[in-house]
């Protein structure tokens, strides 16, 4: 044993490393000497004796290319002890094996039971769509509980502890990789309503009337919805429906000939009773969505895009959605929560006032200031992002432009097979002010982010069309395969995405240039260049694989409480970063500051160019029921600046008192500012959630989330006043 006091210089600095690292599972990665250090500066070891303990580490490996994780760590622990650190090499050993006792409690299924049984926040409240008082949600949540311990021990190793750890969050974890499901998807209603399908037990045919395409709609949601673990969307609805509508219009024309003699009467009449119908249908449709459950104990995910029709009958579908959403929902009018509403801005079509669906974006202002959506589309900009235009999956996944072996465009039936998410602000706190140790420790996560999403692909090719008829031999995915098809089919040379994803630029930022670097030049380049070089690896993997891995901003419902907590433990209360008890979105600015619209939108807008697999802005703005003029100037000022925009805005009301408004938020959740009402029986609370809007009294969302909510500050332009009420 060496004595520190005369012989800790007495190890001879090694300079020469392995090239790999092999992990406990037989991943290799390159060997990271940081690594070293930051387990050394974890205990305390720093300076001149941290400088010993790596060569001697070294030394104990010098010939060796490549060393395994159990070779290290008996390094590790032999060179501690030689140094006379007896206490620090048993307090590694003990580090070491409380990890594993971790790792086999979070693979135990009865530790993860008895967590939802005492309600654990962190569990019922993970998705703010479920309501776990309900028997079928329990059912879900009891059964996902399982699904994550098996799931975790089904993929590799590294990726499973990566995700423990907090470095990466592989997302939907209670559904896979236990069950081979897909993510997110553009439903092909017209697919399926043009030729029919089957559900159950029933042969489907191509609806008569725009009332039964609706009704057929609804029972193809509950249906995809049951069969994925993602929102589903329905790209152009107004279009798709349009065909539907119009046999109406010919059965009434018919009708009324039999008792009107006037060709202008008739064709009156017809269009009248057609405009009946399609709002009849537009209105069960609203209904139905938000009456149903899928096997996952939730209102479906479902979002409606529409807008861009400008025949009579798709005007009239478009007109009819904005009035039932600003109708609200049963004898109180609450604000429907699903479906989300995007609506298509577009130039020629709707979005000056010479343009012939002028009238109807206006409308779309005056639903937006009442009830918050629609969120808009930008189409010029879509397609300029994306690769050609369409709704998104879910709240925020785009696909690319893709076309099929005819060359034909195809977006309707194509979906998303999984998001594995970098926590990149600690990769930044770990970094410490060094930003090639920034790089260093980005181009490991990359590499684990990378196994995540590659085994998140391989095993959705692990399903059968028989898993999932609906999906794969009905229409829903476009192609309709044979039950002993290949789902490959539909999946291969890039018609699916995979996503990865991030959160947390400002927290990076913040981390190198401090809490107000927005206007910083240096600090807004080197957060975009971490966003280019996830687009890079993104490129690099779609070429190396066949399918199109894509750049995603995540929602981070949860994930921004849960990745904040796991970094408080590990680097304690870091000012403006965790001690807020929240990350930031994606590349939102800092949401506690009050920017301008115009300035908070010129700071995002270069983030999608290299995020095109999912985003959206958001604007925190006054009750603007009064002043719809202000958010229609700021939509048009965005047109050919950003693609996707949503509006936030006090939209809550207590039934008891009156009062209508925004609530205040407390520790409990949100109540009435004017008589303290928090009892969703009643009253209406809607907040947005992520891209998504919840309601949180009647389903509480994680702490993170609600912290982040309360600090959300208002964008103020001219002509708006922040106490408007």
């Amino acid at each position: 044993m060496l004595d520190l006091k005369t012989d800790k210089n007495s190890i001879k600095v090694i300079k020469e490393v392995p090239s790999y690292f092999v992990k406990r599972d037989g991943a290799k990665f390159s060997f990271a000497l940081y690594k070293l250090k930051l387990v050394l500066n974890a205990m305390d070891l720093s300076g001149k004796i941290q400088e010993n303990i790596i060569s001697g580490i070294l030394n104990k490996l010098i010939g060796k290319d490549e060393v395994s994780a159990q070779e290290v760590a008996t390094a590790f622990v032999d060179t501690l002890k030689e140094l006379g650190l007896d206490d620090k090499a048993q307090a590694y050993i003990e580090y070491r094996k409380q990890d594993e006792e971790k790792w086999k409690e979070q693979t135990n299924p009865t530790e993860r039971l008895a967590r939802l049984q005492g309600k654990d926040p962190s569990l019922v409240h993970e998705n703010a769509n479920k309501d776990s008082k309900v028997f079928n949600t329990q059912r879900d949540l009891t059964a996902g509980t399982v699904g994550k311990t098996l799931g975790l021990k089904m993929m590799p190793e590294h990726v499973a502890k990566a995700h423990l750890r907090g470095d990466i969050h592989y997302h939907d974890l209670d559904y896979t990789p236990w069950s081979p499901m897909t993510n997110c998807c553009l439903i092909d209603f017209k697919e399926m309503l043009t030729h029919g399908f089957k559900i159950g037990n029933a042969e489907v045919e191509s609806p008569h009337s725009i009332q039964t395409a609706t009704a057929q709609m609804a029972q193809i949601i509950a249906n995809v919805a049951s069969s994925q673990y993602g929102g589903c969307s329905a790209d152009r609805i107004d279009e798709v429906l349009a065909p539907f509508a119009m046999k109406n219009y010919h059965k009434h024309l018919k009708e009324s000939e039999e008792f009107i003699t006037d060709e202008d009467k008739i064709k009156a009449f017809a269009v009248k009773r057609t405009k009946k119908d399609i709002y009849d249908a537009m209105q069960a449709l609203e209904y139905e969505i938000n009456t149903l459950f899928s096997s996952q104990g939730q209102t479906p995910f479902t979002t409606l895009g529409f807008g861009l029709g400008t025949s009579w009958v798709e005007r009239e579908i478009q007109k009819s959605i904005l009035r039932i959403r600003i109708a609200g929902l049963g004898k109180e009018k609450r604000t429907a929560i699903f479906p989300k509403l995007v609506f298509t801005i577009k130039k020629g079509v709707n979005l000056k006032p010479e343009d012939p669906n002028y009238d109807i974006k206006e409308l779309a202002v005056e639903c937006a200031t009442k009830r918050m959506y629609p969120d808009v589309l930008m189409y010029d900009k879509i397609k300029e992002l994306t690769g050609s235009f369409k709704a998104p999956m879910g709240c925020r996944s785009f696909l690319q432009g893709w076309k099929d072996e005819n060359g034909q465009e195809v977006n309707s039936g194509r979906m998303n097979l999984g998001v594995v998410t970098v926590n990149l602000p600690r990769i930044a706190l770990k970094a410490n002010g060094d930003k090639n140790l920034f790089w260093q420790i980005f181009d490991e996560e990359m590499q684990v982010a990378k196994s995540a999403l590659v085994f998140k692909v391989k095993r959705v090719l692990d399903a059968s069309p028989e898993n999932a008829p609906i999906l794969y031999q009905f229409g829903a995915f476009g192609k309709r395969l044979k039950p002993d098809g290949n789902v490959d089919e539909l999946f291969k040379n890039g018609r699916a995405t995979v996503s990865l994803g991030y959160i947390g630029l400002y927290e990076v930022g913040t981390s190198f240039y401090g809490p107000d670097w927005e206007n910083n030049q240096e600090a807004h380049d080197f957060t975009l260049q971490i966003v280019k070089e996830l687009n890079l690896r993104c490129k690099a993997w779609s070429k190396e694989y066949n399918y199109h891995f894509s750049v995603y901003s995540t929602p981070s419902e949860s994930l921004t409480d849960r990745f904040c907590k796991l970094d408080t433990e590990r680097f304690g209360k870091v000012k403006d970063i965790t001690d807020k008890e929240y990350y930031t979105n994606s590349f939102h600015y800092d949401v506690r500051k009050h920017p301008s619209p115009f300035e908070k939108l010129t700071f995002e807008m270069d983030y999608p160019k290299y995020a095109s697999g999912g985003f959206i802005h958001y604007c925190e703005y006054p009750n603007l029921r009064q002043n719809p003029k202000a958010l229609e100037a700021v939509w048009d000022w965005a047109y050919d600046k950003i693609g996707y925009l949503g509006t936030n805005t006090p939209i809550d009301k207590c039934y008891k008192c009156g009062f209508q408004g925004e609530f205040k938020p407390t520790a409990r959740g949100f109540e009435c500012p004017k008589c303290g009402n928090h009892d969703p029986k009643t009253c209406d609370c809607v907040k947005r959630t992520c891209g998504y809007l919840g309601n949180p009294l009647q389903r509480p969302m994680v702490h993170g989330r609600h912290v982040e909510i309360a600090s959300r500050a208002k964008n103020l332009m001219n002509g708006m006043a922040e106490d408007e009420q």
